[in-house]
């Protein structure tokens, strides 16, 4: 039921947000609106805690911003490489391992890898990534760890009633 309150206050400000009106018709429309959304997300049974995040909010929030400043990082490179007189690219293709377990938490990564500048997420096959990146020096398996691992903690790490111990 949580989940459910949740994502009509959620869905309620964001139509709010996005529209600014306050006319009693278009008020109307929009409950209307967010009971349809509503009765269609039970209907399709996904309205759970990987579906309706709300609880991770704050990890998502932090990884966010740490994958804003990764993304600016990233650009100096395939800029210099383009404005560059010879296209000093050297592409690969790398296989990475990811220690996400959900498929929000692989959604996350996959998505994030591709909104970096020169890497872009091929395929997802299981607990493996297929990358393809534009400079092959930094497409190694590597490269991905603190990425992974952020993403890793910002959708799986911190699960309520779950602790996570790493073995050495």
């Amino acid at each position: 039921m949580g989940y459910f309150l949740g994502l009509i206050v959620v869905l309620g400000a964001l139509w709010l947000g996005l529209s600014g009106m306050f006319k009693p018709l278009l008020l109307t429309l929009s409950v209307i609106s967010i009971v349809i959304s509503i009765l269609l997300a039970a209907r399709l049974n996904t309205v759970d805690r990987e579906g309706v995040p709300y609880a991770r909010a704050p990890n998502l929030f932090l990884y966010w911003g740490w994958l804003v400043i990764e993304i600016f990082k990233a650009n100096w490179p395939v800029i210099r490489a383009c404005v560059s007189a010879d296209l000093d690219i050297n592409p690969a293709l790398v296989k990475v391992k990811t220690r996400c377990e959900s498929d929000l938490a692989k959604t996350i990564f996959a998505n994030s890898i591709t909104l970096t500048p020169g890497t872009v997420t091929v395929e997802v096959e299981g607990d493996k990534l297929l990358v393809h990146a534009l400079f092959e020096e930094s497409a190694t398996p590597d490269a991905f760890t603190e990425m992974d691992e952020r993403s890793w903690r910002a959708a799986d790490g911190r699960q309520a009633g779950k602790t996570t111990q790493v073995k050495a």
